[in-house]
């Protein structure tokens, strides 16, 4: 992009882009607007997603089409419960040289790809858990005391399935925290389903266009993080993650009677720079309490964890949000994400 460009200019661009990858992707996934918005709001901000939904809703299906729409690689990883942390990663293997001498070479595993769809993560070991855990956290891999880089832009989106239990290893509550963002992915409606049909047993597939390259994904985050956010706003988004907390003066009734520990700092990393995005993409250059109240689900929802009474009374995140948000920006309404 060039540097004589203005900014007016960087963001109706920015703007141009973010609405054409979300027609291309709407040819193929049918409704889903806010889970599509989230999606490309980590990647364009660099944060990985967990989605959560029931099988034969659209996870994967999302994803491919998104790998479809930018010219980035992609790898579908399936997590099960005898997938190492080798297959994940890459191993040493022993190569043979022309002249006949053995050498050992790093094949590298699937994670070395832009775009990496963890299908079913939650039936994957804790070890292998782990592994690309750690990979989403330093962007890098360590093998044998060798580091590796992995490509850029690198993004991750783990699914599990919340209701199948057996066979499963549920994320601990630390690793959940890396992700940037959690989204639910809701069954479809009746006239989204008939929609579903008539694409998918009528006719020939829709085929999606590229749409932006990695570099230009990279040029769109730096954008986003450049967005004006006044400290009056900023306070606020610090606010609503500190109320997380049950022990803090401004935590509202619910967190005090469920919570047991709040959100981590990322927590209000992902609020600000959530906002950050849907303040351009709404056509404006500073970010608004609108902006943090329509992100704030998807930026804390996976991030606080319940007691024992809230376990047991089967509380969901998300109401506890509303009622956060109710408490610090006033009620107004909530936004899903």
């Amino acid at each position: 992009m060039g540097a004589d460009m203005s900014i007016g200019k960087q963001l109706e661009t920015f703007r141009k882009d973010f609405d054409a990858l979300r027609r291309e992707i709407g040819k193929v996934v049918v409704g889903q607007r806010d889970v599509v918005d989230g999606i490309l709001t980590a990647v364009v901000t660099g944060g990985h997603v967990l989605l959560e939904g029931v099988p034969g809703i659209g996870k994967t299906l999302l994803v491919d089409t998104l790998a479809n729409v930018v010219q980035l690689s992609f790898q579908r990883i399936q997590f099960t419960p005898d997938l190492m942390p080798a297959d994940l990663l890459g191993t040493y293997v022993v190569m043979e040289t022309p002249e006949g001498r053995r050498t050992f070479e790093f094949q590298k595993g699937p994670i070395f790809s832009n775009i990496i769809l963890a299908d079913q993560i939650n039936r994957g070991t804790p070890k292998t858990q782990s592994a690309m855990l750690e990979a989403m956290e330093g962007q890098a891999i360590t093998v044998a005391n060798e580091t590796f880089q992995l490509p850029q832009p690198f993004f991750v989106m783990a699914t599990q399935n919340p209701l199948e239990m057996e066979g499963t290893f549920p994320l601990p509550e630390p690793q959940i925290d890396r992700f940037f963002i959690k989204l639910l992915v809701e069954p479809p409606g009746p006239d989204e389903i008939e929609e579903i049909l008539q694409r998918t047993t009528e006719g020939e597939p829709p085929v999606v266009m590229k749409v932006v390259d990695g570099r230009r994904i990279l040029e769109m985050r730096q954008l986003a993080r450049q967005t004006t956010i006044d400290g009056d706003v900023r306070r606020l988004a610090i606010t609503l993650v500190s109320a997380t907390h049950p022990d803090h003066q401004q935590a509202p009734e619910m967190v005090r009677r469920f919570v047991r520990y709040g959100s981590s700092p990322r927590g209000a990393q992902a609020l600000v720079l959530s906002a950050k995005v849907r303040a351009i993409i709404e056509g404006r250059g500073e970010v608004s309490q609108d902006d943090l109240r329509a992100v704030a689900h998807a930026a804390l929802r996976h991030r606080m964890v319940l007691n024992f009474e809230g376990q047991a009374e089967n509380i969901r995140p998300d109401r506890i949000v509303d009622d956060i948000l109710n408490a610090v920006l006033g009620s107004t309404g909530g936004a899903r994400g």
